[in-house]
């Protein structure tokens, strides 16, 4: 689905990301992680067609993707911050957003999988950030996409919702969908994903399976093999 060769995007001085190459991405949940500056938001936001690289490639399904835009209708986006029109009504945006992607075919069930069903009258500058989260996961899930991007999606989620979501992203991936994920939640990681992407300082030093990242690190959980890669970088 996905495959990244000779990646590389500087701002001004600051080098973000210096010729990444990623092992095609198919079918499956891949979580992109990395601590701040690593590159992972660069990353996503040039698959996205919202930076343009300097130099590279990424390809979807075997097609070359940059300075192309018909694409991103094969995407489904969830970003980390859901900067939404404060006085729109929650059925108002949903509204809007079904007429741009006239695919959009789940909205009902999932609005009764996150209640917001008593919501759908209320202004979105209303709404408690939760709440918001969950207009955000709606918006999202709502349309059939092959491609699936996450940014944090588990910000501000209560435990019933985060469990709904989890559900959520499974039952996707079982449509052979795929999915790419970041987060700094790494017990939600190692539930979830199939395979990790780690970023530093704006290249690889990971790619492949939890599993196979456990035993290269002799780490217990995600979250030490994560840190034993960052002090090894540094020694």
């Amino acid at each position: 689905m996905i495959a990244v060769k000779n990646l590389h995007k500087s701002f001004g001085s600051l080098n973000v990301l210096d010729g990444l190459d990623i092992q095609a991405l198919d079918q499956g949940i891949f979580a992109i992680l990395g601590p701040n500056g690593s590159g992972k938001t660069t990353l996503i936001k040039c698959i996205l067609g919202m930076v343009i690289p300097d130099k590279g490639s990424i390809q979807i399904n075997g097609k070359e993707v940059l300075g192309e835009w018909a694409y991103r209708g094969s995407i489904s986006y969830m970003p980390q911050i859901a900067n939404f029109p404060p006085n729109l009504k929650v059925i108002e945006l949903i509204n809007m957003i079904k007429s741009l992607r006239p695919e959009a075919i789940h909205e009902e069930a999932l609005i009764e999988t996150f209640g917001l069903k008593d919501s759908l009258e209320k202004k979105l500058v209303n709404l408690s950030g939760g709440t918001k989260q969950k207009v955000n996961i709606v918006l999202t899930f709502m349309s059939d996409s092959p491609l699936i991007i996450l940014d944090e999606p588990t910000t501000g989620l209560d435990p019933l919702a985060l469990t709904s979501l989890k559900q959520l992203i499974l039952q996707e991936r079982d449509k052979g969908k795929t999915i790419l994920i970041t987060s700094h939640i790494m017990s939600f990681i190692e539930e979830m994903a199939d395979e990790v992407v780690f970023l530093l300082e704006g290249n690889i030093f990971f790619n492949g399976t939890i599993d196979s990242l456990m035993k290269q690190t002799k780490a217990r959980n995600l979250e030490l093999a994560i840190s034993t890669i960052i002090q090894n970088s540094n020694d």
